[in-house]
């Protein structure tokens, strides 16, 4: 697999991060992840697993 290939849809990513209370943080960093702590992005992949699991 690519190292540039998405796993995460970045609309998934937005809805997630919405959820969690962080997007408006993202929204003013201009798109930046980088001010997102990794608990955060962790619970973000978390959320995502959960998400994709009730799909199954």
């Amino acid at each position: 697999m690519s190292r540039n290939s998405k796993l995460m849809s970045e609309n998934l990513k937005e809805e997630i991060a919405r959820e969690l209370g962080v997007y408006e943080q993202v929204k003013s960093d201009g798109g930046s992840w980088a001010n997102v702590s990794s608990k955060t992005c962790g619970n973000i992949v978390s959320k995502a697993i959960e998400i994709a699991n009730r799909s199954v």
